[in-house]
């Protein structure tokens, strides 16, 4: 699990089919190879890889063909641009963003970027697969940057996010450009109230106050 704030930038670089190099910035690499050991995970650009192996300045990980389908792993061509790195949460650490899972929904494709006085508003168009997911203000995670949703269309299938300065800068967020495409993943929340509604829809529960306030969701 994580948050959503990225602890450093790297770049990448496949080592064959579905295995890959990661390569902190040596400014920053403390941050996630501190502790780091072979079995964990870190997310790259939102996406969960676990750790292969620990090397001076990163880290391998591989892909599962399912991973390569839903993401940027499997939709682009590597060009050593960066990636978002993040570690797990640890147990008592702060939880500055929202509960990101690192299984990444889907693709979504960057529409506009336009700065304003505090901030870059950025657009993005996206697929079903995440559209039921978006709603006004409520938590995306955009190549594992937790992010909230200003606006968007009532189907979902279009959202604006406004990207404060430190995280555009510190993010590979700023290296966007219109056309570009990005990792997207839902609130994890919106996802059980969802099984829950269906369920409900088929007779197997009732969805009331009282039941949501007993699960948590009150």
């Amino acid at each position: 699990m994580f948050t959503g704030l990225v602890q450093t930038l790297g770049t990448i670089r496949p080592l064959g089919s579905h295995t890959y190099q990661i390569t902190c910035m040596s400014e920053t690499a403390a941050s996630i190879l501190h502790d780091l050991a072979v079995g964990d995970s870190v997310a790259v650009d939102g996406v969960c890889l676990t750790v292969m192996e620990v090397l001076p300045q990163g880290f391998t990980a591989a892909a599962s063909p399912e991973t390569l389908r839903r993401t940027t792993l499997g939709q682009r061509q590597l060009d050593n641009g960066f990636v978002n790195l993040e570690a797990s949460l640890r147990v008592g650490s702060k939880l500055g963003g929202h509960f990101v899972m690192g299984h990444v929904d889907g693709l979504g494709c960057l529409q506009t970027v336009e700065q304003t006085a505090t901030s870059w508003e950025m657009s993005f168009t996206t697929s079903d697969a995440i559209a039921r997911y978006i709603v006004p203000k409520g938590s995306i995670a955009v190549n594992g940057v937790s992010l909230t949703i200003a606006n968007c269309d009532l189907d979902g299938r279009w959202f604006k996010v406004a990207v404060i300065p430190l995280t555009y800068a510190e993010t590979n967020l700023r290296d966007l450009r219109a056309g570009s495409w990005v990792n997207l993943e839902g609130d994890i929340l919106g996802k059980y109230v969802e099984k829950l509604l269906n369920n409900s829809s088929n007779g197997s529960v009732e969805v009331t106050p009282a039941f949501l306030a007993e699960h948590g969701y009150l």
